[in-house]
């Protein structure tokens, strides 16, 4: 059945700063949409840079569509005292592709292990809440060859099945190259599979 695929991830539309204060500490909260770790470096690069006077620099990451791919650092401050907060409201947000990065000023007043647990984790929600959250699919694409006589049958299963078309060849024979959310692969597959002489092109 469809639904026993999940083919929807959620993340952020674009980059978002936030502050947050406790006890004359001052925590600058940045997020950024993000697909590489890559991505994930050049932020923190430009971030260190900026703020380089700052005490701490934190941040956790979450990339992939099946969340696998995550990371969160401390920066000095007492180990999962801010990394871990801030990984922890990535996740409560069910969000992935995206980086938190908190700066932390220090008001020289010292807040403790619980209290920096609770700062990192409010910063992190204070901008990931004033961030735009897009519901995303996850899509699939599939090719398929056919000949000529055949191209209204394939074009009423692209019509009824609707999915996107990525590329167009028509030489001796045609070729359709689509892309469709992942949950409605199997029933595209099996369609162009059930028509005689359709061909699909593996990759």
């Amino acid at each position: 059945m469809e639904n026993e695929v999940n083919d929807i991830y959620y993340t952020i539309a674009k980059p978002v700063e936030a502050t947050f204060s406790e006890k004359r500490s001052k925590f600058l909260a940045f997020t950024f949409p993000v697909s590489t770790v890559e991505e994930v470096k050049s932020h923190l690069a430009v971030i260190q840079k900026k703020y380089y006077d700052a005490r701490h620099v934190c941040y956790a990451y979450m990339l992939d569509f099946e969340r696998t791919t995550f990371r969160a650092n401390d920066n000095g401050e007492p180990s999962g005292t801010a990394g871990k907060p801030i990984l922890g409201q990535i996740n409560h947000f069910n969000l992935t592709n995206v980086l938190v990065v908190v700066v932390r000023y220090f008001g020289g007043i010292k807040l403790g292990t619980g209290g920096l647990i609770v700062a990192y984790r409010t910063a992190s929600r204070i901008v990931l809440e004033q961030a735009e959250i897009l519901e995303c699919t996850i899509d699939e694409t599939i090719a398929v060859r056919y000949e000529y006589p055949l191209m209204n049958e394939v074009m009423r299963v692209v019509k009824e099945e609707n999915p996107t078309i990525t590329k167009q060849q028509f030489e001796i024979d045609c070729l359709l190259e689509m892309s469709i959310r992942a949950s409605k692969m199997g029933r595209l597959r099996q369609r162009f599979e059930d028509i005689h002489g359709v061909i699909i092109v593996e990759n």
